[in-house]
């Protein structure tokens, strides 16, 4: 989870004397290292170890795979494909294995730093709810639609306001509000042909009633009853269609 500060704020606010003044931005490592502990971080990655198990069905071997606003490399670290990118507007780069490429940028501006209609999978998890509006959010998804080539797919986890209701806004970072439905309103918008839509796929966020113990999570991952009573976030799958 990584936010584009760079297009935060971009705009002078109205000054008290008719002049303009700008507001600060939020800067991320301040934000993260209230909000995240050592040992957080450490809960964090025994659950994608068992999150990547779970989604490399959806990447095949040969795969050329994107992590758009990568944070510390959760994801990408924790699944196998032929080519591994991160890219997060924070140089991260000290926390990703040697293999990954990794490109400092706003997820806005990846198809101009990054070759288009080139990646099998692009991901994102807990990033469009820190674009600052459902403008920004469409746009996004036609970046990422021009980065994948035909028959590419995005894979998006999405904490979903429906499900979550105010604690949605309990981090001061969140902004632009999305449910399942207008995900995958906007990704088709994007160009994209929905896959496949879960709506109750995993709670709000690492702190909460997910088990913590890789194989208590690998249990949850594989009983989906249970996704409907603690699910929170959604798992949206859009596909880029091939061209004719």
């Amino acid at each position: 989870m990584a936010i584009p500060i760079m297009r935060l704020n971009e705009e002078p606010e109205p000054g008290p004397q008719g002049g303009t003044s700008k507001l600060p931005p939020i800067v991320l490592k301040e934000v993260y290292e209230q909000r995240f502990s050592h040992e957080d971080q450490a809960g964090k990655e025994a659950i994608w170890r068992e999150l990547g198990r779970f989604l490399q069905r959806y990447i095949k071997p040969d795969a050329r795979v994107v992590d758009i606003a990568c944070d510390l490399g959760y994801f990408i670290r924790n699944i196998r494909a032929a080519e591994r990118w991160a890219t997060d507007i924070r140089d991260v780069s000290a926390a990703l294995p040697k293999d990954v490429r990794f490109v400092p940028a706003s997820g806005l501006d990846l198809d101009e730093v990054l070759p288009n209609n080139y990646f099998d999978i692009a991901f994102f998890s807990n990033y469009l709810e820190h674009l600052p509006s459902t403008e920004a959010v469409l746009q996004q998804l036609r970046v990422t639609h021009a980065i994948l080539k035909p028959g590419g797919s995005v894979v998006i986890l999405q904490p979903n306001i429906r499900l979550i209701g105010g604690a949605y806004w309990d981090f001061i970072d969140h902004q632009t509000a999305l449910t399942e439905k207008s995900l995958a309103e906007a990704a088709v918008m994007a160009g994209f042909k929905t896959k496949k839509v879960i709506a109750r796929f995993l709670p709000y966020t690492t702190k909460s009633r997910i088990p913590q113990h890789p194989l208590l999570v690998r249990a949850y991952l594989n009983f989906p009853p249970a996704w409907l009573v603690l699910g929170k976030q959604t798992l949206y799958l859009g596909e880029k269609p091939a061209q004719a």
